[in-house]
């Protein structure tokens, strides 16, 4: 079975930059779409952003667009998040997750529930 690990997060002040990154352990997860949400306790998962293993492409959610960046790195079966001017509605608990299922989406990142292997998740608190 796939794992991913999250790591990367930390405490960081209003303006800062944070990158997370995404490990995971099988190989072929490099094809697949891996995406990044976040989770504040007591509100649903929120999906952030997502990057196609084929072809590449990114999409953002409203709330991240312009400031998060996705990016792979295949070769180190890595995916990263770059988080820029960080605010404190960013504090949350971020997760990244594989798409592995048949159905290839080429437009959109896939519904949250058709992520089948998630990572255990890295806190990240903005707070001055």
């Amino acid at each position: 079975q796939a794992q991913l690990v999250e790591s990367g997060g930390g405490l960081v002040q209003p303006g800062d930059s944070l990158r997370l990154s995404c490990v995971f352990s099988e190989s072929t997860l490099k094809y697949l779409n891996i995406g990044w949400f976040r989770q504040v306790p007591g509100k649903e998962r929120e999906k952030l952003t997502c990057i196609d293993g084929i072809g590449g492409r990114s999409f953002y959610a409203d709330s991240v667009k312009g400031r998060f960046t996705v990016s792979r790195d295949s070769a180190k079966n890595t995916v990263y998040l770059q988080m820029n001017s960080l605010k404190p509605e960013d504090s949350a608990i971020y997760y990244c997750a594989a798409h592995v299922g048949a159905t290839y989406y080429e437009y959109q990142c896939p519904p949250l529930v058709d992520y089948d292997y998630w990572g255990q998740g890295t806190q990240v608190t903005v707070s001055s």
